[in-house]
């Protein structure tokens, strides 16, 4: 009978002296693959040899493990993205819980993926199945420390110093996120970004904060980035990542979700459904814009407006025209969007953090209003999505290249469509809803990525 695994979990290869590693599973994939660097080889008593070396531990090139196994075989071997690549195979021991067995491994550079190991079908065939909603299954009990003077053993692994950039530190959201990573045992440091100033160096690139003090050996960085700061938030996101910090969202991830139109751009070439949207220049498109989007009624969306400011229906033509060409006089940015009346002043909002969908609620827009925003005086509750919803939002946040994000859904006739993806979701909302520490999730994406 095959055993459950989850979508992570941790493993050994005792042969290769590998007491601790991270790996991914993955059905998908046909041959299982280890990181590896330094290969060469060695011909003895008739026999090739291949000789690496591993950094079993994600994001650290200071431990390194020296390895020797016999060549079983070089494959070509056809990657995620496409590319072929002629790998050494061999054959090896690994330890996965209480099971002990032999597979075949390929060797290759995995030190930009996110795990060191990438566990294949042929390795699980007849033994495991997958469930994608479940990590380390079989536990998080290591074995031997790979780290000297560090204890990995525990599964709570280090300390880790954690800064969470934002605005406003008496928010909902912000203190939350304190109070779940210090109650994990974590340093956290609120950090306002209008406070914060740059050394923009080769040598030393460094994050000062007011008063002089200097943000460095900071292993995390949250952004709690608002719409105002994104262009100065996101400069000192890529001068933390500069540091070798690790950024749960990336500059380049957050400021491609806030332009909403390269948003809609990124994920209609990625084949996900939104709402019919035009966007034009000159008012004297108005008229062609609104036929484009099926006629009034009419959604039109600063580019700029969140948390549904800057939304406005327009229900007639004249009003729709008379809207959008005072936007155009202004020469402000604008989308115009279809209506879908049919959700009756309803969406989804999915919270996504790592590839996962961790909560769900519905949003329903207070009376006389069409816009569902909690800011906004709309309620919340809890809701089942459907599994092509559940892709849908996991696919958007992928697209848009964040590792928390809250994406927002609304359900037409015409099967579901995604209206937004917000790279800094609140947590209130959801919290409140579902009755659920959402804010340590964003810990155990962290501590995933860094232990």
């Amino acid at each position: 009978m095959r055993q459950i695994i989850g979508k992570e979990e941790w493993c050994a290869l005792p042969q290769l002296g590998i007491s601790a590693l991270k790996v991914k599973t993955d059905s998908g994939a046909r041959t299982s693959a280890l990181h590896a660097f330094n290969i060469r080889y060695e011909k003895d008593d008739g026999q090739t040899f291949v000789h690496f070396d591993v950094h079993p531990i994600q994001r650290n090139t200071k431990v390194t493990r020296s390895c020797k196994a016999l060549l079983l075989d070089k494959r070509i071997v056809k990657s995620s993205s496409g590319d072929k690549e002629r790998r050494p195979v061999i054959k090896t021991p690994i330890t996965l819980g209480e099971s002990t067995w032999d597979i075949e491994i390929t060797l290759t550079d995995r030190d930009a993926m996110g795990y060191r190991m990438l566990l294949g079908r042929e390795a699980m065939e007849g033994r495991f199945l997958i469930d994608p909603d479940v990590s380390f299954s079989q536990g998080t009990r290591l074995g031997d420390s790979v780290l000297e003077g560090e204890d990995l053993t525990h599964p709570q692994g280090r300390s880790l110093r954690i800064l969470l950039l934002a605005s406003n530190p008496a928010l909902y959201s912000n203190q939350r996120l304190i109070e779940a990573g210090e109650a994990r045992g974590h340093t956290i440091k609120f950090v306002n970004i209008k406070h914060c100033y740059v050394n923009v160096s080769a040598a030393s690139p460094k994050v000062y904060y007011r008063g002089g003090e200097i943000l460095d050996n900071v292993d995390a960085v949250i952004p709690r980035i608002r719409p105002s700061a994104t262009f100065y938030g996101c400069a000192l996101l890529r001068q933390f990542q500069l540091t070798g910090a690790y950024c749960l969202n990336e500059a380049s991830a957050i400021a491609r979700a806030r332009d909403k139109l390269r948003s809609l751009q990124n994920l209609a070439l990625n084949g996900l459904h939104m709402p019919t949207t035009a966007m034009a220049d000159s008012p004297l498109d108005t008229k062609e814009i609104i036929k484009l989007v099926g006629g009034v009624p009419v959604v039109i969306k600063l580019l700029e407006g969140t948390q549904g400011t800057g939304v406005v229906l327009a229900e007639t033509k004249k009003a729709a025209e008379s809207v959008i060409n005072a936007f155009k006089s202004l020469r402000t940015n604008i989308l115009v969007q279809e209506f879908v009346r049919e959700a009756g002043g309803k969406d989804m909002r999915c919270f996504v953090i790592d590839g996962k969908v961790v909560g769900a609620m519905e949003r329903t827009a207070k009376d006389g209003d069409f816009r569902s925003n909690i800011h906004l005086g709309g309620t919340a509750a809890p809701i089942k999505i459907t599994p092509e919803e559940r892709r849908m939002a996991i696919k958007a946040a992928k697209v848009m290249g964040l590792k928390v994000a809250g994406v927002d859904i609304i359900r037409s006739d015409s099967g579901p469509k995604i209206l937004e993806v917000n790279s800094s979701p609140g947590l209130e909302g959801i919290e409140g809803a579902l009755n659920k520490d959402i804010a340590s999730l964003f810990y155990e994406a962290i501590e995933k990525h860094l232990w």
